[in-house]
């Protein structure tokens, strides 16, 4: 079968379209034939090899973080699918690549796909979904009437999580560039900081939650914006011990990573916040969590460019570039 693969780390160059074995279906496994994928600044980190510790992938291997698509094969086992539904789902970290025509996912991963959905618009919510999900109910316990700042609300998962948080019932501030400003108003936002414009640390107080998909200086300054007793979930932070605990890491492991953390960690203290640092798994039972949500229309996809699967090398380096206007880009299988 056709798939989009990655013959070695960090390199563009290092990546192509090519045939590759079909999958094994075991028999817990759905085997779908997949519709679409969406793009994910995961992908271009696991190319580089940025996430080579952590996920240590043998190369070659298909790329490719979440999918929709229809389900061609069943497993022994599988009692929650039958041959023809249509689905969507983010694989296991262990089971990338969905940048292919056909992958075999565990159905506890897996969910039926929202019948008001395209398969563009399916493919490109699991992941960001999940971690909106992750995020907002299962880590902060978002309550009505908390205050939330998401940053890069016109993101991949700055638009989800947006809506997320309006339908957890959260007063929301989030920050954009002024193209966007009109579009994360729509999505429920009832703060906009215009990052061109202000900083938004001069302007936001004492909030509950900070998501943080930026890392760098962003999350820094987003310790001051927290009311004591706070705070930060960082999907682009440095990995925590209790990440690495998560994961399964070996001791030396879970010890670098609360070394790379450290100083955040201590700076959260100093202000009486607390920092955490997230990387989404996989859940079917979420997916559908939020599916009443999607289908009532509370929570909209936004997608910027849908690309052909063999431009999908130009889909990854459009991402990569920040030419997306907001939302997500997928690859459309043909």
């Amino acid at each position: 079968m056709r798939a989009f693969t990655v013959e070695r780390y960090g390199s563009k160059d290092g990546v192509r379209v090519g045939d590759v074995p079909e999958p094994d279906v075991g028999a817990d496994d759905v085997l779908v034939r997949i519709v679409a994928a969406s793009v994910n600044p995961l992908d271009r980190m696991i190319r580089d090899g940025e996430m080579k510790t952590i996920l240590p992938y043998k190369v070659p291997f298909v790329l490719g973080n979440d999918l929709a698509g229809v389900v061609v094969e069943v497993g022994t086992a599988v009692t929650r699918f039958a041959v023809g539904d249509e689905v969507f789902a983010r694989p296991d970290k262990k089971r990338i690549g969905t940048f292919a025509e056909r992958i075999a996912v565990h159905q506890d991963d897996v969910a039926v796909k929202p019948t008001t959905l395209t398969m563009e618009e399916a493919a490109s919510l699991p992941l960001v979904a999940l971690t909106s999900w992750q995020a907002l109910v299962e880590r902060a316990h978002i309550q009505p009437g908390q205050k939330v700042l998401i940053h890069a609300g016109s993101g991949g998962l700055g638009t989800i999580a947006v809506q997320l948080a309006k339908q957890l019932g959260a007063y929301v501030a989030t920050t954009t560039s002024t193209a966007n400003v009109d579009l994360v108003k729509r999505l429920g936002a009832d703060v906009v900081v215009d990052y061109k414009k202000q900083a938004f640390e001069t302007v936001l107080r004492d909030y509950d939650v900070v998501l943080d998909s930026l890392g760098g200086e962003t999350l820094k300054k987003s310790l001051d914006v927290l009311r004591p007793g706070g705070k930060v979930i960082s999907v682009a932070g440095p990995p925590d011990a209790a990440f690495g605990r998560e994961l399964g890491a070996n001791p030396v492991i879970r010890l670098v990573m609360s070394a790379l953390s450290l100083r955040t960690r201590r700076a959260a203290r100093r202000r009486g916040v607390t920092y955490s640092f997230l990387f989404m798994r996989a859940s079917g039972d979420q997916l559908r969590e939020l599916t009443p949500l999607i289908e009532a229309g509370r929570i909209r996809p936004v997608v910027d460019t849908v690309f052909p699967f063999e431009s999908a090398r130009e889909a990854l380096e459009y991402v990569e570039a920040g030419r997306a206007k907001a939302g997500k880009v997928v690859v459309r299988m043909t």
